[in-house]
């Protein structure tokens, strides 16, 4: 899945993206580790995998992003 880095803090190694409909989803340290990544720009373009379905109105379990990486072409 694609997405845009949308917040990033260099510190706790966490921040957040865009998805192309605009929603923001959160991504922990782990996420940020396990794609090899040193720094995130906000307006990159990233590849992210995730977990869950994300539905709305609280029905079925939240998206959550498991790996966070450059999108290479």
């Amino acid at each position: 899945m694609q997405a845009t880095a949308y917040t990033y803090d260099a510190g706790t190694r966490s921040g957040s993206v865009l998805l192309d409909d605009g929603t923001p989803v959160p991504f922990d340290a782990p996420a940020f580790d396990a794609g090899g990544l040193r720094l995130l720009r906000p307006g990159q373009r990233v590849r992210i995998e995730v977990e869950g379905s994300g539905s709305a109105g609280g029905a079925g379990e939240a998206l959550r992003i498991t790996l966070v990486t450059l999108q290479t072409f």
